[in-house]
């Protein structure tokens, strides 16, 4: 580990929805949107992260914003590269030992194919980085939440980002069973526009339904009727207008989503030996991403699974605090490529 200064060593994780950025000793330094605003005429990057995404819906024909990340891999590469680049330096602000490129540790999914992941790392270096080394998600997800990945020991981790959500059982320093499927927090988002549109003839943006997600989304009907009013624009009549939704709407709109995301869930713990189910049977199965603060979502997976379910005490920084804790380990990393990715093609 000696040739390498982990005091100059970044972890990021490079999600659909969120990047984070990690550093040694300091913790989570940037937390910006996966966004990016271009101007189509001269090919500049006119705003990224917050300031990018508070234009969504409200620019001129010249100005596109990008979201450079899909389904938890590259979908640009240039403004990936571009918006990691515009982070990295963010992170680096006002600290003098950074005069040396950082080695980098970047998250990816556990189940992305190797030109997928060569895309990430490259566009790591390229946004600045001396050596970029890969981390599953639901691993750095696993060491974020404190699961004792190392031991020999069976932890069942659930991490439901924007793209993808990764299910996988970790031990002895390793993923032993996972799947990850492109279905999470998007697709919930998606989901909202449709019913809305169906249901009403309404058409609302991405921020709308993230709210309706945020605000009164469940996984389950419950008792209480929570409501809330959105806008949008008549599909009939072409004008703005106001409706009424309720938690049981949202709760039937994400009901496909939700019922992926258990399926995933069962489809991992059926592959699983069974000496380290029964080590999940006595620990439980931990959440995290910000799919993971769904409302009843826990209740829903431990009613299915017939296991406790508990969400990680930060769901939202799991994967971000397991890169950069996982630093400590680099040379690990450095020796055993790859730790925790399973391919598409396997």
């Amino acid at each position: 580990m000696g040739i390498f200064k982990l005091s100059q060593d970044l972890g990021i994780d490079l999600g659909t929805a969120n990047t984070l950025v990690f550093i040694k000793n300091k913790g989570i330094v940037v937390r910006e949107p996966s966004v990016v605003a271009m101007n189509k005429t001269t090919g500049d990057i006119e705003a990224v992260g917050s300031d990018a995404r508070n234009m969504i819906g409200r620019t001129p024909g010249n100005i596109q914003v990008i979201r450079p990340m899909k389904d938890g891999v590259i979908a640009d590469y240039d403004t990936t590269a571009a918006m990691m680049k515009y982070y990295i330096r963010l992170a680096q602000k006002n600290r003098s030992s950074f005069a040396k490129k950082p080695n980098v540790m970047v998250c990816v999914p556990s189940g992305i194919t190797m030109v997928e992941e060569r895309a990430v790392l490259d566009a790591t270096k390229q946004a600045g980085a001396k050596e970029a080394f890969p981390i599953a998600e639901p691993f750095a997800a696993a060491i974020g939440a404190g699961l004792p990945v190392w031991e020999p020991t069976g932890s069942m981790i659930v991490d439901i980002g924007g793209g993808t959500t990764e299910v996988a059982v970790v031990s002895l320093g390793g993923i032993v069973t996972s799947r990850s499927i492109r279905t999470a927090g998007d697709d919930m988002d998606e989901a909202i526009i449709q019913y809305v549109k169906k249901t009403y003839n309404l058409m609302i943006g991405e921020r709308t339904a993230e709210a309706l997600k945020l605000d009164i989304g469940s996984a389950k009907t419950s008792s209480e009727n929570e409501e809330m009013d959105i806008r949008g624009r008549d599909l009939l009549t072409g004008l703005p207008k106001t409706i009424t939704v309720t938690g049981a709407e949202i709760a039937s709109a994400l009901k496909d989503t939700v019922d992926a995301i258990v399926e995933s869930v069962k489809n991992t713990l059926e592959h699983t030996p069974p000496e380290l189910s029964a080590d999940i049977m006595d620990r439980g199965i931990v959440l995290s991403g910000g799919g993971a603060l769904l409302k009843d979502l826990d209740e829903v997976i431990s009613d299915e699974t017939k296991m406790p379910v508990f969400v990680a005490d930060q769901p939202l920084d799991s994967v971000a605090i397991g890169t950069g804790k996982s630093l400590e380990y680099i040379e690990h990393f450095k020796s055993q490529p790859n730790v925790g990715v399973q391919r598409l093609s396997d």
